[in-house]
C-alpha cells in the first residue's frame, strides 16, 4: 500500500481565511475593482436575460466542466455503505429485474443497508438506483447516469429561481449550484443519498408552482407532477414536508384565490398531471410488493426491522436487540447508530446534537463564504417576495427535530429554496452601504468570486496535499467532499481478482476492532454468476458448507486490519495449490 502524503491546510480553514481577508479588503477599500466588475455585470446580465439559454448554459457547463475535471477528479470508486447497496439496486434494474431472490448461501453476504429477505436488494427507494442503471445501459457506467441528473439539477435549480427572482440572480444561483454542489460535493462524488435526484425534484416543484398559479399551463402542471414523482421515489419524508405547503397554497388559490381559472380548465390542466402521480404511486406499491410481499410496506422499513435498533424519530423508543450473525454488524448498528439516537434521544443532548446537525447542513450548502449574506437575515425574513420558501424551510426545520439522523441530502429536496434565500439576503447585501460606502456591493462581488476561485483551490486539493475531511468523520460530506482513499485497497483487490484466470470466492475476516464503516463484504445483483463474489468468515462448520457450494472457485482469505492487507488462499484441506499474491 502507497504510503499517505502529509496533508497540508485544511480547505475549510483556507475557506475561513479568504473569507476574512474579504470582508476586510470591503471596508477598507470599498471601490476596488469597480470598472472591472461592472463590465462582468453587464456581460453577465445580457445573458441573463434570455432566461432559456441561461437554464441551458448551467446544466452544460455543470456537465462539461466535470468531464473536464476527470484528470483530477475521477469517477469515484465506492466506499460507503450506501454507495454498495445503491449499486446493487443499479444492477439490478440494468438486469431488467425489480429485485432478486435471495442467495442460497445468504447469511455469509449479509451487509449494510441491504435486504437479504423476502428478497435480495437495496433497502432504499428506487430512484437513484434507476438513474445509476440508466447510466451502465447507455454509457457503460452508473457514474454518469449520476452525473446527468446532477447537471439537470442545476439547471432545474437556475429555471426555479428565476421564478422568484430577477433573471441575473438566478442566473448567479445555477452558477453557484454548479461550483458548490455539481463538482465536488459527494452528491457527485459518491453513488450515495440521491441529494441531486431530490433536488431536481424540489426544484421542478417549487418552480412550477408560481408559474402554475400564473397561468395554469398544463406544462408547469406536468413538471410540478414530475417533481412531485421524483421526490416520492426518492427522499418520500423530506419530499411531503415540501409538498405539504405547495398543495396548501394550491387548495388555496384553487378555491379563494382572485385570479384561479374555471373548474372546467383547472380540470383539463390538472387531470393528467394528477394521473401521472396518481400511477407513480400506483407503482411503487407494486414495487413494494416484489420486494417486501406488501404494498404498503415502504422501504427501509423491513431492512430496519431486522437490523436496526436505533429508530428514526426522537419519539420512537430503542428496539431490542435483533438477531445478529455478524459482530462487526452488531457493532454498526449498537455503537455507531444507537449512540447517535441515545445522545439527542436525552434532554441534555437533544440542542447540542441538534445544533450540530444544522451545522452539518449549513456546512454542505453555505460553507463558510456564503455565511456572509447571512447578515441580512433579518431582512430576508421580512421580505414578501420569498416569504413563502421561508415558510417551506420553517417547515423543514421543524420535520428536521423529530429525525434523529441528518445528513446533507436529506435537505436535499429544499435545496433550490435555500439558494433563493440565499440569493435573496446577497441582493439586500448588495445595497448595503455603511457611513455611505459600498461595502455591500463590494462584498457581494467578492463573495462570488471567492465561490470561484474556492472551487479552483479544491481543484488543486489533491495534488497540492491540502487537507480534505477523512471519512469517517466529523465534516466529511462538506461541499467539497472528502478523502477519497477509503475502499481503494478493496477496489484494486477486486480489479486484480477480475483478470485472473477463474472464478473466486473472497473469505474475509475482520480483526475484533475493525471499523464498521469500512466494509468489504458487497456483491452484484446475481452472485452465484459473479466472476468474484465476496463472503464473511463465519465457523468452521459453515463455512466448508460455502466454499463446498462455491467448489468451482478458487478460494481466498483476505484480513483487511493486517498491515499490509493480507490476502493469500484460504487454508483448507481443498486448496492444495502453490502460489503467491501481492500484499496490500
Amino acid at each position: 500500500m502507497s504510503t499517505v502524503p502529509k496533508q497540508g491546510p485544511s480547505l475549510l480553514l483556507i475557506e475561513g481565511c479568504l473569507t476574512a481577508i474579504a470582508f476586510a479588503v470591503a471596508f477598507c477599500w470599498p471601490r476596488l475593482g469597480s470598472v472591472w466588475f461592472s463590465r462582468v455585470d453587464r456581460i453577465f446580465s445580457r445573458l441573463a436575460r434570455r432566461k432559456s439559454l441561461s437554464v441551458a448554459v448551467v446544466g452544460f457547463a455543470a456537465l462539461l466542466l466535470r468531464l473536464a475535471i476527470l484528470p483530477l477528479c475521477p469517477i469515484p470508486q465506492p466506499f460507503v455503505h450506501d454507495d454498495f447497496s445503491f449499486l446493487l439496486a443499479a444492477d439490478t434494474f440494468a438486469s431488467g429485474r425489480l429485485t432478486n431472490p435471495t442467495p442460497a448461501m445468504w447469511m455469509h453476504f449479509e451487509s449494510f443497508h441491504i435486504t437479504m429477505k423476502p428478497t435480495y436488494m437495496s433497502m432504499y427507494f428506487p430512484a437513484q438506483g434507476m438513474v445509476l442503471a440508466a447510466g451502465k445501459i447507455l454509457a457503460g457506467h452508473p457514474w454518469f447516469g449520476l452525473l446527468v441528473v446532477t447537471a439537470l439539477m442545476c439547471s432545474a435549480i437556475c429555471w426555479m429561481l428565476q421564478a422568484w427572482l430577477p433573471p441575473t440572480w438566478a442566473l448567479l444561483g445555477g452558477i453557484l449550484a454548479v461550483l458548490r454542489i455539481g463538482l465536488f460535493s459527494y452528491w457527485i462524488d459518491t453513488y450515495s443519498g440521491a441529494g441531486s435526484i431530490a433536488a431536481l425534484g424540489g426544484a421542478l416543484v417549487l418552480g412550477a408552482l408560481p408559474r402554475f398559479m400564473r397561468g395554469a399551463r398544463l406544462r408547469d402542471g406536468l413538471l410540478l407532477a414530475a417533481g412531485v414523482i421524483l421526490l416520492g421515489t426518492s427522499r418520500l419524508y423530506e419530499g411531503m414536508l415540501l409538498c405539504l405547503p405547495v398543495a396548501f397554497v394550491l387548495v388555496r388559490w384553487i378555491f379563494f384565490g382572485k385570479n384561479q381559472p374555471t373548474s372546467a380548465v383547472l380540470l383539463r390542466r390538472t387531470a393528467v398531471p394528477l394521473t401521472l402521480i396518481v400511477a407513480a404511486g400506483a407503482w411503487m406499491g407494486y414495487y413494494n410488493h416484489r420486494l417486501f410481499g406488501n404494498p404498503v410496506t415502504l422501504p427501509y422499513t423491513v431492512d430496519r426491522a431486522q437490523y436496526g435498533v436505533a429508530p428514526y424519530f426522537v419519539w420512537q423508543s430503542e428496539r431490542p436487540e435483533p438477531l445478529y450473525r455478524h459482530e462487526v454488524m452488531r457493532r454498526f448498528y449498537e455503537q455507531q447508530e444507537l449512540d447517535g439516537f441515545q445522545k439527542i434521544h436525552d434532554v441534555s443532548g437533544f440542542v447540542p446534537q441538534t445544533l450540530v446537525k444544522a451545522a452539518e447542513g449549513i456546512l454542505f450548502f453555505a460553507g463558510i463564504v456564503l455565511l456572509v449574506p447571512l447578515l441580512m437575515l433579518r431582512r430576508v425574513l421580512l421580505d414578501r417576495r420569498i416569504r413563502f420558501l421561508v415558510l417551506c424551510v420553517l417547515v423543514l426545520m421543524a420535520g428536521q427535530l423529530v429525525e434523529i439522523f441528518l445528513f446533507p441530502h436529506y435537505l436535499a429536496p429544499f435545496a433550490a429554496a435555500f439558494y433563493a434565500i440565499g440569493l435573496q439576503a446577497l441582493r439586500h447585501l448588495r445595497l448595503w452601504t455603511p457611513g455611505g460606502q459600498p461595502v455591500g456591493l463590494t462584498l457581494t462581488r467578492l463573495t462570488v468570486t471567492l465561490c470561484v476561485v474556492l472551487a479552483g483551490v479544491r481543484l488543486g486539493a489533491e495534488p497540492l496535499h491540502l487537507g480534505l475531511p477523512t471519512w469517517p468523520g466529523a465534516w466529511a460530506s462538506e461541499w467539497y467532499g472528502s478523502d477519497r482513499r477509503s475502499g481503494t485497497t478493496r477496489a484494486q483487490i477486486e480489479s486484480r481478482m477480475e483478470q485472473i484466470p477463474g472464478r473466486h470466492l473472497v473469505i474475509v475476516r475482520y480483526s475484533p476492532t475493525h471499523n464498521s464503516l469500512d466494509e468489504w463484504v458487497y456483491n452484484a445483483a446475481d452472485i452465484d454468476n459473479s466472476k468474484v463474489v465476496w463472503a464473511r468468515e463465519m465457523d468452521e462448520a459453515e463455512n466448508l458448507e460455502l466454499i463446498h457450494y462455491y467448489k468451482d472457485r478458487t478460494v481466498w482469505l483476505v484480513q483487511p486490519d493486517s498491515k499490509p492487507t493480507d490476502i493469500s488462499l484460504y487454508p483448507s484441506p481443498r486448496q492444495a495449490i502453490n502460489a503467491q499474491w501481492i500484499k496490500h
